[in-house]
């Protein structure tokens, strides 16, 4: 069952190596991060499963102590999502979260969990349930991003729907409104370049039933793109 969920974004920038000099701008949404992880704490779980959005070659489980690189952003940084054996190249989403955790001193089984832009929210919903079941506390830290349209020089340039796709994301998840997560338009999402579609909506399927309430620690349209935090327990 679910017992607790944190919503983070997943910009490589969040990690301040990768960030260099920028760094400061995202120290508010760090902070936000990390009260969110707490949350997650507080849960006490048996099992935390991060899901994050991923590319083909980075879909699927990734097991404990699997392990992501920053090298490709130019930085001699290795982070690993957990201790274990686990396996190579988890997807940058999964990897900045491994970097939250061991901001975190996370202590406790963790696994992840890479989602593809193309599932269709049914059966993000029935992937969302399947987890919650695999323990009997079970808590997500769900990395994702809002869309990437938001100004000029966003990285999908301005698109007017933007401000207000993004303005029902940030009340669904601020409210841990399951209905609202569910009803995000797959469509709209890709065109707008929201990566967290997908995973929310995972996220909706594991809440369904749980009562949990939400609170939006953080929201924020930094370089473009929609950065939004929250916490549920």
């Amino acid at each position: 069952m679910l017992v607790a969920a944190a919503v983070c974004p997943c910009p490589p920038l969040l990690v301040p190596a990768v960030a260099a000099g920028a760094a400061p701008e995202l120290d508010a949404a760090r902070a936000a991060c990390s009260e969110a992880i707490g949350v997650l704490a507080a849960g006490r779980p048996d099992r935390l499963i991060v899901v994050g959005p991923a590319e083909q070659s980075g879909r699927g489980p990734h097991p404990q102590g699997s392990s992501g690189t920053f090298r490709g952003y130019g930085v001699d940084l290795d982070v690993r999502l957990g201790e274990g054996p686990g396996k190579d190249g988890l997807p940058t989403s999964l990897a900045v979260a491994a970097w939250l955790l061991g901001q975190a001193r996370w202590q406790g089984p963790v696994e992840g969990l890479g989602v593809g832009e193309p599932l269709a929210p049914e059966r993000c919903v029935e992937v969302g349930g399947e987890l919650a079941l695999q323990a009997e506390r079970v808590a997500l830290l769900v990395m994702g991003d809002g869309s990437a349209c938001r100004t000029l020089k966003a990285p999908g340039y301005l698109d007017e729907r933007a401000e207000d796709f993004d303005a029902e994301a940030g009340r669904a998840l601020g409210a841990a409104d399951v209905a609202a997560l569910k009803a995000i338009d797959p469509e709209l999402a890709y065109e707008l370049k929201a990566a967290g579609r997908a995973p929310w909506q995972v996220l909706a399927g594991a809440a369904e039933g749980a009562g949990l309430g939400g609170t939006l620690l953080y929201e924020d349209a930094t370089y473009g793109v929609g950065y939004f935090v929250a916490a549920w327990s």
